[in-house]
């Protein structure tokens, strides 16, 4: 298997840093956009897609700034990450999403995120 490599996308949203925060980070807000369905129990997360399920623990988080998750399935040094920035020079809000694929998945991965991030954009009105 191929080392996955790490790699982030930016995205400008329209919301304030505590709104868009809760649907990064509460089981209820990541139903929304993230996965058919979403429970939470101990700070691991259940990601249900079509019946297909996977789990993610939060291995670090700031209210309001990032969350930090793990797949339990995946190598230990990966992850996906949601950061919230204000822009110095808008002051608007900035959402970083970092994530790991293979080089040659980079792109497909990527644009996976652009749908899910554009239902997430959609939902909170942005």
């Amino acid at each position: 298997m191929a080392k996955k490599i790490s790699y982030t996308l930016e995205y400008t949203v329209k919301s304030s840093p505590g709104i868009l925060y809760e649907f990064l980070s509460t089981a209820s807000g990541l139903q929304e956009w993230f996965a058919d369905m979403v429970r939470q129990r101990d700070g691991v997360y259940s990601f249900d897609w079509n019946g297909s399920v996977e789990k993610a623990k939060v291995i670090d988080k700031n209210q309001d700034e990032f969350i930090r998750f793990h797949w339990v399935d995946a190598p230990e040094n990966e992850y996906f990450e949601f950061r919230i920035r204000k822009s110095d020079v808008t002051s608007e809000t900035v959402l970083l999403v970092t994530d790991f694929a293979e080089k040659n998945e980079v792109h497909d991965e990527s644009q996976l995120w652009d749908a899910q991030l554009k239902d997430l954009f959609h939902r909170i009105g942005s």
